[in-house]
Protein backbone atom coordinates (compact mmCIF):
# COMPACT_ATOMS: atom_id res chain seq x y z
CA UNK A 1 0.00 0.00 0.00
CA UNK A 2 1.57 3.16 -0.68
CA UNK A 3 0.91 5.98 1.82
CA UNK A 4 1.33 8.51 -0.58
CA UNK A 5 -1.83 7.92 -2.99
CA UNK A 6 -4.19 10.53 -2.24
CA UNK A 7 -6.65 13.04 -4.12
CA UNK A 8 -7.01 16.61 -3.20
CA UNK A 9 -9.76 18.69 -4.10
CA UNK A 10 -10.22 22.68 -2.54
CA UNK A 11 -13.44 24.02 -2.55
CA UNK A 12 -12.34 27.76 -1.65
CA UNK A 13 -10.76 27.81 1.68
CA UNK A 14 -11.74 24.43 2.31
CA UNK A 15 -10.04 20.88 1.41
CA UNK A 16 -11.28 17.26 0.88
CA UNK A 17 -8.33 14.86 0.64
CA UNK A 18 -8.91 11.38 0.20
CA UNK A 19 -5.56 9.08 0.98
CA UNK A 20 -4.71 5.16 0.93
CA UNK A 21 -2.74 4.85 4.55
CA UNK A 22 -3.40 4.36 7.88
CA UNK A 23 -5.73 7.01 9.92
CA UNK A 24 -3.17 6.33 12.97
CA UNK A 25 0.01 7.49 11.61
CA UNK A 26 -2.22 10.96 10.31
CA UNK A 27 -1.11 14.36 11.31
CA UNK A 28 -3.91 15.90 11.51
CA UNK A 29 -5.45 18.15 14.87
CA UNK A 30 -7.76 15.08 15.49
CA UNK A 31 -8.82 11.37 13.84
CA UNK A 32 -12.05 9.94 14.30
CA UNK A 33 -12.60 6.17 15.81
CA UNK A 34 -15.60 5.02 14.24
CA UNK A 35 -16.95 3.92 17.58
CA UNK A 36 -20.26 1.82 19.04
CA UNK A 37 -22.19 3.58 21.78
CA UNK A 38 -20.48 2.25 24.53
CA UNK A 39 -17.05 3.55 23.29
CA UNK A 40 -15.31 0.38 24.16
CA UNK A 41 -12.42 0.00 21.54
CA UNK A 42 -12.42 -3.83 19.96
CA UNK A 43 -11.57 -4.34 16.43
CA UNK A 44 -10.78 -2.27 13.08
CA UNK A 45 -10.17 1.23 12.78
CA UNK A 46 -10.91 1.33 17.11
CA UNK A 47 -8.83 -1.40 17.49
CA UNK A 48 -5.67 -0.13 15.48
CA UNK A 49 -6.26 3.42 17.35
CA UNK A 50 -6.20 1.66 20.93
CA UNK A 51 -3.18 -0.73 20.19
CA UNK A 52 -1.13 2.56 18.80
CA UNK A 53 -2.15 4.93 20.50
CA UNK A 54 -2.44 3.67 24.10
CA UNK A 55 -5.56 1.78 26.80
CA UNK A 56 -5.78 5.26 27.91
CA UNK A 57 -7.63 6.22 24.97
CA UNK A 58 -10.38 3.73 25.69
CA UNK A 59 -10.39 4.38 29.08
CA UNK A 60 -10.53 8.22 28.45
CA UNK A 61 -13.63 7.25 26.11
CA UNK A 62 -15.50 4.79 27.86
CA UNK A 63 -15.62 7.41 31.12
CA UNK A 64 -17.77 9.45 29.02
CA UNK A 65 -20.32 7.06 27.55
CA UNK A 66 -22.67 5.55 26.79
CA UNK A 67 -23.63 8.05 23.99
CA UNK A 68 -26.39 7.80 21.74
CA UNK A 69 -25.74 6.19 18.32
CA UNK A 70 -25.15 9.32 15.97
CA UNK A 71 -23.47 11.30 18.87
CA UNK A 72 -19.46 11.88 19.15
CA UNK A 73 -17.09 12.80 22.20
CA UNK A 74 -13.50 13.52 22.49
CA UNK A 75 -10.61 12.59 23.94
CA UNK A 76 -6.94 12.71 23.90
CA UNK A 77 -5.09 10.78 21.12
CA UNK A 78 -3.04 9.15 23.65
CA UNK A 79 0.63 8.37 22.03
CA UNK A 80 -0.71 8.98 18.18
CA UNK A 81 0.68 12.30 16.53
CA UNK A 82 -3.03 13.61 16.59
CA UNK A 83 -4.00 15.79 19.40
CA UNK A 84 -7.47 14.72 19.84
CA UNK A 85 -9.58 11.65 19.17
CA UNK A 86 -13.22 12.11 17.88
CA UNK A 87 -15.49 8.88 18.93
CA UNK A 88 -18.12 9.08 16.30
CA UNK A 89 -20.95 6.19 17.50
CA UNK A 90 -21.32 4.90 14.66
CA UNK A 91 -23.32 2.06 16.08
CA UNK A 92 -25.01 0.53 19.34
CA UNK A 93 -23.99 -2.93 20.77
CA UNK A 94 -25.66 -4.40 17.74
CA UNK A 95 -22.89 -3.28 15.74
CA UNK A 96 -25.18 -2.21 12.78
CA UNK A 97 -25.48 1.14 11.02
CA UNK A 98 -27.62 2.54 8.85
CA UNK A 99 -27.17 5.56 6.76
CA UNK A 100 -28.86 8.08 9.22
CA UNK A 101 -26.25 6.73 11.51
CA UNK A 102 -23.56 7.45 9.61
CA UNK A 103 -25.17 10.77 8.61
CA UNK A 104 -25.62 11.62 12.26
CA UNK A 105 -22.29 10.37 13.62
CA UNK A 106 -20.37 12.50 10.74
CA UNK A 107 -22.10 15.52 11.30
CA UNK A 108 -21.38 15.09 15.32
CA UNK A 109 -17.37 14.68 15.00
CA UNK A 110 -17.48 17.70 12.15
CA UNK A 111 -19.10 19.73 15.31
CA UNK A 112 -16.70 18.42 17.81
CA UNK A 113 -14.02 19.41 15.33
CA UNK A 114 -15.52 23.05 14.96
CA UNK A 115 -15.90 23.83 19.17
CA UNK A 116 -12.43 22.79 19.14
CA UNK A 117 -10.90 24.85 16.43
CA UNK A 118 -9.66 21.79 14.62
CA UNK A 119 -8.09 22.80 11.54
CA UNK A 120 -7.28 19.32 10.34
CA UNK A 121 -9.58 15.97 11.15
CA UNK A 122 -9.04 12.58 9.77
CA UNK A 123 -12.19 9.89 9.37
CA UNK A 124 -12.42 6.09 8.25
CA UNK A 125 -15.60 5.19 6.26
CA UNK A 126 -17.67 4.90 9.28
CA UNK A 127 -20.30 1.79 9.62
CA UNK A 128 -17.70 -0.48 6.69
CA UNK A 129 -16.18 -2.37 8.73
CA UNK A 130 -18.25 -4.49 11.30
CA UNK A 131 -21.05 -2.60 10.57
CA UNK A 132 -21.38 -3.81 6.54
CA UNK A 133 -22.54 -0.88 5.05
CA UNK A 134 -20.81 -0.66 1.49
CA UNK A 135 -18.33 1.50 0.75
CA UNK A 136 -19.57 3.72 -2.11
CA UNK A 137 -22.65 4.38 -0.36
CA UNK A 138 -20.41 5.19 3.10
CA UNK A 139 -18.49 7.80 0.79
CA UNK A 140 -21.46 9.62 -1.03
CA UNK A 141 -23.07 9.96 2.79
CA UNK A 142 -19.82 11.30 4.47
CA UNK A 143 -18.92 13.64 1.71
CA UNK A 144 -22.62 15.01 1.40
CA UNK A 145 -22.37 15.41 5.42
CA UNK A 146 -18.99 17.36 5.52
CA UNK A 147 -19.71 19.64 2.03
CA UNK A 148 -23.08 20.71 4.23
CA UNK A 149 -21.04 21.33 7.25
CA UNK A 150 -18.28 23.19 5.55
CA UNK A 151 -21.07 25.72 3.94
CA UNK A 152 -21.98 26.86 7.36
CA UNK A 153 -18.54 26.71 9.61
CA UNK A 154 -15.27 28.02 9.32
CA UNK A 155 -13.58 24.78 11.32
CA UNK A 156 -12.03 22.50 10.50
CA UNK A 157 -10.58 23.65 7.67
CA UNK A 158 -9.41 19.75 5.83
CA UNK A 159 -11.11 17.08 6.03
CA UNK A 160 -9.12 13.91 5.12
CA UNK A 161 -10.66 10.58 4.69
CA UNK A 162 -8.22 7.88 5.30
CA UNK A 163 -9.13 4.66 3.93
CA UNK A 164 -6.85 1.31 4.55
CA UNK A 165 -9.01 -0.49 1.71
CA UNK A 166 -8.12 -0.29 -1.92
CA UNK A 167 -11.80 0.02 -3.02
CA UNK A 168 -12.93 2.07 0.00
CA UNK A 169 -10.15 4.59 -1.06
CA UNK A 170 -11.92 4.25 -5.14
CA UNK A 171 -14.79 4.79 -3.92
CA UNK A 172 -14.41 7.63 -1.89
CA UNK A 173 -12.22 8.98 -4.98
CA UNK A 174 -15.20 8.66 -7.34
CA UNK A 175 -17.79 10.27 -4.83
CA UNK A 176 -14.96 13.36 -4.74
CA UNK A 177 -14.34 14.24 -7.78
CA UNK A 178 -18.02 13.55 -8.71
CA UNK A 179 -18.78 16.43 -6.34
CA UNK A 180 -20.01 19.82 -7.27
CA UNK A 181 -17.64 23.18 -6.52
CA UNK A 182 -19.02 24.13 -2.99
CA UNK A 183 -21.94 26.41 -3.66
Amino acid sequence: MSATEKVIKRFGDFTITVVLGDITEQETEAIVNAANNHLWMGGGVAGAIKRKGGVEIEQEAMSQGPIEPGAAVTTSAGRLRAKYCIHAAVMGQDLTTTAELIVRATKSALLEAKRLKVESIAFPALGTGVGGFPFSACARLMIGAVMSHSRANDYPKEVRFVLFDQSAYEAFVQVLLASPEKQ
